[in-house]
């Protein structure tokens, strides 16, 4: 590896941020076993704090679940406000040592610190520097990860969690990467992982020892992907301003639903909070509107057409086909979705060409 143009990049993980921001706020749920989500016996955790989690309470798990492994968890309505404004604060922080930002979510993000001058330029203290800013001024804790590259920054800040930081330099690459299990590596779902093992794959070694070729018979357009990061390869740079490429709202009902009717009443509740979230996207070119059913099987399906501005009446256009797919299952979620156009090459080079001239 060329250390003359290795990278130095950190990732930044808050910890069990919108309970933490809850327990931080009202002393009462501090030392309890606690869950953001919502109140409803359908409604699913955002997350939870770490009390909760020696439980086996985990964020996505389903209300229900989270009580019968913990009877005493307390699951408190999220404030969506106050996330995004600590956020806010938080990537403040980011920018006084570097602008090259991405960010995950409102609770994490990549800083790529490579050419900083900060901290002598060391990404360690960095890192530091950036947890103590985060405590001194909101009370909340962080951890890191720091390495040369955004794959292993991302599981290095998961080491050593809450409130601590891994470095993984370019030397430790090879050795950190080598033992890791491929359920670690995003992408790689537990089916996938199912399948790697049966073929005898369970760590990167195992990956290095194959080859491309075969991996592509077992997990098709992943296999080059996950033969580099086997090798502790990512060459993947900050994407510092992304564009969106969809927008989506949708909701979870309390009761099954069968009827065309009862579908259509929750697209009308629907639909005026997606033009909200839509006027505060600017320049977004809308292609296409689509409309997704969750059935009580928990399998789904989203039916799609071309179309150049968010309609009502589109929507429930679309929705007979969507039913149709129903087969007798009932329907315990809704949600609409728009899809905006994307930049193509061809328009950035011209933007390129113009912009020189």
């Amino acid at each position: 590896m060329n250390h003359a143009t290795t990278k130095k990049i950190i990732h930044i993980d808050m910890d069990c941020f919108y309970a933490a921001v809850e327990m931080r706020d009202f002393p009462e749920y501090r030392n309890i076993p606690l869950a953001v989500g919502g109140d409803g016996p359908r409604s699913v955790l955002c997350t939870c704090n770490y009390q909760a989690r020696k439980f086996g309470v985990r964020s996505a798990m389903s209300a229900i679940k989270a009580k019968q492994l913990c009877p005493e968890l307390t699951i408190v309505r999220g404030r969506m406000d106050v996330y995004k404004e600590v956020s806010q604060h938080i990537r403040a922080i980011f920018s006084r040592y570097t602008q090259l930002i991405e960010p995950l979510s409102l609770d994490e993000a990549f800083l790529d610190v490579t050419n900083s001058k900060q901290c002598q330029g060391s990404a360690t203290l960095i890192a530091e520097q950036i947890r103590a800013d985060i405590y001194k001024e909101l009370n909340l804790t962080a951890s890191a990860g720091i390495a040369p590259n955004k794959f292993i920054a991302k599981i290095a800040s998961d080491e050593n969690k809450p409130n601590g930081q891994c470095v993984i330099s370019p030397e430790k690459v090879p050795e950190f990467v080598s033992a890791l299990s491929l359920n670690k590596i995003p992408g790689i779902g537990p089916k996938t992982f199912q399948k790697l093992q049966r073929f005898g794959f369970s760590t990167c070694a195992d990956i290095r020892a194959s080859s491309i070729a075969n991996l592509t018979t077992l997990v098709g357009k992943l296999s080059t992907s996950l033969y580099q990061k086997a090798h502790g390869i990512d060459n993947r740079p900050l994407e510092v301003s992304r564009v969106r490429k969809s927008l989506a709202i949708e909701t979870t009902l309390a009761v099954d639903v069968f009827s065309e009717r009862d579908c259509i009443i929750v697209i009308e509740q629907l639909y005026p909070q997606l033009l909200q979230r839509l006027e505060k996207l600017q320049n977004s070119e809308i292609t296409r509107q689509g409309i997704k059913l969750k059935f009580n099987d928990f399998n789904q399906t989203t039916v799609e057409q071309q179309s150049l501005n968010a309609n009502e009446e589109t929507f429930r256009g679309l929705l007979p086909k969507a039913l149709e797919r129903a087969r007798g299952r009932g329907i315990r979620l809704v949600g609409l979705t728009l899809g905006f156009a994307q930049p193509s090459i061809k328009n950035k080079f011209a933007t390129q060409q113009l912009s020189l001239l």
